[in-house]
């Protein structure tokens, strides 16, 4: 089964938050607004991918980041992993690359002592608590392939023998939108591993001017460490027990069946999508509230956190067909129209962050 599915039942009554859970939580929530100000060092701007990437990391999942070059997509990734104390490798996918330069491989050593020969696991860049894989999409499919156990199991098989991954495990892979050439694009198989599709955009005009002012003289950054992998590891069990009432898991349900064509969904969706969410979305859907309900420091998601995370986990997983592409019709579009479309309770209406 898959790693989602093997975790306990999401729902859980508020009297199983401990003390300790809720002081956590706290830590977690004067945590989040330190991190805040740590990235802000170094990244100017670009808060919503910050806090889209640390939602995904509590709810041990994986990010797809979608941007062009030159927006600080490495850079915030090993910044991010030195203010949590976390080991970070940065794999730079190439179209000669080989699954086995991910994992890692087996060569003969000599024992200096008995001076016998035998093979040694020397393990990968994969074996790090956060892993880039740089433009994922310039390799081919079976070096791809390679991160698929990893992401999905925490783990490595290499020669019939299986090695654990150090956790907390997070994968961050690239993508640069516009070169198509030379790339071979990540099956739906593999997309739908990725708990989010993040978009990296442009900075505003004022945040460009300050990147210009700051990056062109010396600097040096003075980072402070605000987790470890002990806290963060804590935390993600946190939101795996995190309430979710009823009524929102209805929402995300709904919202999720809705972007399947059929008799129930609205009719742009047959018009428009030959494909849509499955299952997973459902999940990513629900962990994705329950880890921005925490990092706000409440103790339960709502429908407005399903609705804050509905675009990253969504958007990889609708396919598109002809009809929406000739009308000039994405994904984003699509999503934001069942967002003001499915219902909400009189509430939820009310609820504003």
């Amino acid at each position: 089964m898959d790693d989602i599915e093997k975790q306990q039942p999401l729902t859980r009554d508020l009297e199983e938050v401990t003390e300790d859970d809720i002081a956590a939580v706290e830590k977690l929530k004067e945590g989040y607004r330190v991190i805040t100000e740590e990235m802000a060092k170094v990244i100017i701007g670009q808060t919503a991918v910050i806090e889209e990437l640390l939602i995904a990391l509590f709810s041990r999942g994986h990010c797809l980041l979608v941007g062009v070059p030159g927006l600080a997509k490495t850079l915030m990734i090993s910044t991010l992993s030195k203010i949590l104390a976390l080991t970070f490798k940065r794999i730079q996918f190439t179209p000669d690359l080989m699954p086995s330069d991910i994992t890692g491989t087996d060569l003969i050593q000599e024992d200096p002592e008995t001076r016998q020969r035998k093979f040694v696991f020397i393990h990968g860049p994969v074996f790090s608590n956060i892993v880039l894989a740089d433009e994922i999409n310039r390799t081919p499919p079976k070096t791809q392939a390679a991160l698929l156990e990893a992401m999905q199991e925490h783990q490595v098989t290499a020669s019939g023998r299986r090695y654990t991954l150090d956790e907390p495990f997070f994968v961050l892979a690239t993508q640069n939108p516009i070169e198509q050439e030379g790339t071979y694009p990540l099956p739906e198989a593999q997309l739908d591993r990725f708990m989010f599709n993040v978009k990296v955009d442009y900075p505003t005009e004022e945040e460009e001017l300050e990147i210009i002012k700051t990056t062109t003289v010396p600097q040096t950054f003075d980072l402070k460490v605000v987790l470890h992998a002990d806290d963060i590891m804590h935390l993600e069990d946190i939101v795996r027990r995190t309430p979710v009432p009823d009524h929102v898991y209805n929402y995300a349900l709904r919202l999720v069946r809705s972007t399947r064509p059929g008799p129930n969904s609205p009719d742009y969706i047959s018009d428009w999508i030959s494909w849509g969410a499955g299952p997973r979305a459902s999940q990513y859907l629900i962990l994705g509230a329950k880890a921005r309900a925490i990092l706000r420091g409440r103790y339960s998601a709502m429908v407005e956190d399903v609705r804050a995370v509905a675009p990253s986990v969504l958007r990889h997983r609708i396919v598109t067909n002809f009809n929406a592409e000739s009308e000039g019709v994405d994904q984003d579009a699509i999503i934001q129209r069942l967002l003001e479309s499915i219902p909400k309770t009189e509430e939820d209406a009310r609820i504003r962050i």
